[in-house]
């Protein structure tokens, strides 16, 4: 044999064995997306993008010629601690330590559009955000900070049209004319509805709102970015990056829509539309996500045929994942934040939140907000990934993951076409069921073991580390909040507000006139958050939601495995003995409405075998109790994520006991720090699950409650 042919021979058998190690390692992604071992120039055929330049269409490598190289992106820490005294101090501070723009965070009562002294809002008041209940709270939290020099994003959708009029009043009273405020308000109502649920309005009113501010801000705020379409809070309820950029995309184009039927030249706002995404740990994924986003938004915008072609590019926020913190072993979350921020950067965003490392536990300290600050400072001087435009592009891997998640992207927005958009879509319950079934999925991988989190369900320390956590007293913030609404009551015209709402539930009970340039007016006149929002409730109504629960997710993930198996055995013979399904209510107390750990629970119990109901959003504590007793249920589930749980729980407790069902167990679950464990267990809780708990493993402890008082009986 001559030596040519020995090695062609050789060269052969390599490749052949080759294939079968590549064949036999394909990793079957949550987004169906199949990732093989090795990647090389066959990959990229079909592939038309590649001799594309950054800042030119369709914009894949990224929206500027220069992106880094010229300017790096923006950093931009999201942020509100309780008071908007104490937010203010925090921004002054970060942005005198090298912070480029302020981003807001509002409390849960200021999102659902209710004053700090509504009852139904006691636990919720500092909670997750700042509370803002008038011009004067607004004015507080800008304090010293130039409005006409420095960009500000608000994190707003329900209560969008008074934090908005109250912003711009504020902005005129430091001595800014509208004209010259920067910044961005989120505005994205459709992603409410799927996941956040931080809505007030139903769905066609709330689409109203949205063209309304748009309509406004292109005509009096030209520096301003009139919505922010976020995809990363499907991402944080269990959307697969598939459907976090398809859902987005096509909320984006929804959005569009609504603002050409107000008579709006797609030019007059295109340029101001900017998108929110998430990061998680898919390091590789994420950064090919972002160069497809630019990619399928050019697609869209064409169709719109604006002549000015940056009215084609997608602009985006980012920030690191929250879901991907883990409560065990905190200290991995610097170094989880850290790669997160640099897939961003690596998939060109414009502007970045990292975040603190203790906020699976608690809000933010002020150390721990430094090193997540000092993480994209880090990024930006010391890697040297601000001197190249577009490192990744030419990757063999990048560059074919970028087009196959295109791809599925568009599959799935052309399904919401063919329903007819994405408002019914989302009134259709689409995009939600979707999510949760991914969710639910992702936990299951999770709790098999089948998806590795370190520290979590592998390497897990036996000791783990303690950490100082911020804890701010409720009760304190909330009785400071009512005497400050109080003292404006005192002080305001009462007949000037009382025209001025008037007014504004006319414009929108009519259908014509601009909603925000109305309730301009009432936020000038002092009329606060909760009366403004209840004009507009008087005229649209209020959007209350069924819920429903996936089934036969969970459960298929574990068919035959027998640790579930032998749970689901001694559900029955629990069954058996009671002679009825064993009954838990899941709860959600306060205006949390991030739901995804509620609904993975409640799916994953009801695989399992017990009868589950399902709580209604945004529950008072007497409003559970009620339910519980009427669905004469075994135990309450509460789920908490916003640190409402010192105050709500009790008051759970409390109101079952008036209504003589102490028998009913309680437990808890959720973003609960473990220093508050013992308070809880004084107060009639009778476990606590923390962040990262096996779903399994509370559904033994809560059939091992049951038995217990069975056995007590």
């Amino acid at each position: 044999m001559k030596y040519e042919e020995q090695i062609a021979g050789w060269e052969q058998l390599a490749r052949s064995e080759l294939r079968g190690e590549i064949e036999g390692r394909i990793w079957h992604t949550p987004e169906g997306i199949d990732i093989k071992p090795l990647y090389t120039a066959n990959d990229l055929e079909g592939n038309d993008y590649l001799g594309s330049l950054p800042g030119e269409k369709p914009f894949l490598r990224g929206p500027r010629a220069t992106m880094y190289a010229g300017r790096p992106w923006t950093i931009r820490q999201y942020a509100g601690f309780s008071t908007a005294e104490a937010s203010n101090a925090f921004y002054r501070k970060g942005l005198a330590a090298g912070q480029q723009g302020v981003s807001v965070a509002f409390d849960l009562a200021t999102h659902r559009g209710y004053d700090s002294s509504h009852p139904r809002v006691e636990g919720d008041v500092g909670k997750a955000g700042v509370a803002i209940d008038s011009v004067e709270d607004m004015k507080i939290l800008f304090d010293g900070i130039p409005l006409d020099q420095i960009s500000v994003s608000m994190t707003m959708n329900g209560a969008v049209i008074p934090i908005l009029a109250s912003f711009i009043v504020a902005g005129e009273e430091q001595g800014v004319p509208r004209a010259l405020l920067s910044g961005t308000i989120q505005n994205d109502i459709l992603k409410e509805f799927m996941v956040r649920n931080t809505y007030i309005y139903p769905p066609e009113p709330s689409m109203r709102i949205v063209a309304d501010i748009i309509e406004y801000t292109s005509r009096e705020m030209p520096k301003f970015n009139s919505i922010s379409i976020s995809g990363y809070h499907m991402q944080e309820a269990g959307a697969t990056l598939v459907q976090e950029l398809a859902f987005t995309l096509a909320d984006g184009r929804e959005y569009v829509r609504a603002a050409l039927k107000k008579g709006l030249d797609v030019d007059d706002f295109a340029g101001r539309l900017s998108f929110f995404f998430a990061i998680g740990m898919n390091f590789f994924m994420e950064a090919a996500k972002l160069r497809a986003a630019r990619l399928l938004w050019t697609r869209i915008m064409e169709e719109f045929q604006p002549k000015k072609s940056s009215s084609l590019i997608l602009r985006t926020h980012c920030q690191t994942s929250g879901v991907s913190l883990q409560e065990q072993d905190p200290y991995n979350n610097i170094v989880r934040t850290a790669y997160e921020a640099m897939s961003a950067v690596l998939g060109g965003t414009q502007s970045l939140h990292t975040n603190s490392f203790d906020e699976a536990i608690a809000l933010p300290t002020e150390f721990s907000a430094r090193i997540a600050r000092n993480t994209q400072l880090i990024l930006q001087h010391e890697t040297a990934v601000t001197k190249v435009v577009d490192p990744l592009a030419g990757s063999y891997y990048v560059e074919s993951l970028t087009k196959e998640l295109a791809d599925a992207a568009w599959t799935l927005i052309e399904e919401v076409e063919a329903r007819g958009g994405m408002t019914k879509a989302v009134i259709e319950g689409l995009p939600k069921r979707l999510i949760e079934e991914a969710a639910t999925r992702r936990q299951a991988a999770i709790d098999r073991g089948a998806e590795v989190i370190v520290g979590v369900n592998k390497y897990r320390l036996e000791n783990e580390d303690q950490i100082n956590i911020f804890d701010i007293d409720n009760k304190a913030v909330r009785e400071a909040q009512v005497d400050r609404i109080e003292k404006i009551k005192r002080q305001r015209n009462p007949k000037s507000v009382a025209a001025a709402l008037a007014v504004l539930e006319r414009t929108a009970a009519s259908g014509k006139g601009n909603i925000l340039e109305v309730a301009i007016e009432g936020a000038r006149a002092r009329a606060t958050v909760g009366e403004i929002s209840d004009a507009l409730r008087r005229a649209f109504g209020e959007h209350v939601a069924t819920p429903k629960v996936v089934r036969e997710i969970y459960g298929q993930a574990y068919a035959g495995e027998p640790e579930y198996e032998t749970l689901v055995a001694r559900l029955v013979a629990l069954t058996g003995s009671l002679g009825e399904k064993p009954r838990i209510m899941v709860a959600k107390l306060g205006q949390d409405g991030h739901d995804r750990g509620a609904k993975v629970i409640a799916s994953a119990f009801g695989d399992i075998g017990f009868e589950v109901i399902a709580g209604a959003l945004f529950q008072t504590p007497d409003e559970a109790a009620d339910l519980a007793v009427k669905s004469k249920v075994h135990v309450v589930g509460m789920s908490s994520l916003a640190a409402g749980h010192k105050t709500l729980a009790p008051q759970l407790v409390e109101a079952l006991k008036m209504r003589g069902a102490d028998e009913i167990i309680v437990v808890v679950g959720g973003v609960v720090p473990r220093k508050d464990y013992e308070f809880l267990l004084n107060h009639g809780i009778a476990a606590v699950f923390g962040p990262g708990t096996n779903v399994l493993e509370a559904a033994r402890a809560v059939l091992d409650l049951m038995e217990g008082k069975r056995r007590n009986i």
